[in-house]
């Protein structure tokens, strides 16, 4: 298990994610309505990193641009080996 910071950026016109040294900035095309742009962001992480959605959970910063995830099924080599991709 691993937690990592996530900066989110909803409303965009696609869904994308980059890294930014240890910072994953998530775009995603929801809005931040009724939790609509974290469950999206869920998604992405998910996708991105190649686990399965339930394997992502948010830790703190529901109604923060800046985010803490928590990802099981990952540990911090992998992470480390998908950031320097």
């Amino acid at each position: 298990m691993v937690r990592l910071v996530v900066r989110a950026h909803s409303g965009a016109s696609r869904t994308s994610v980059e890294w930014d040294g240890a910072v994953l900035h998530v775009r995603v095309t929801a809005r931040a309505v009724e939790g609509a742009a974290n469950r999206a962001l869920i998604q992405a992480v998910a996708d991105a990193l190649g686990v399965r959605r339930s394997a992502v959970s948010l830790v703190a910063g529901h109604q923060s641009r800046e985010k803490l995830v928590e990802v099981n099924g990952l540990d911090q080599a992998n992470l480390d080996r998908l950031i320097q991709q």
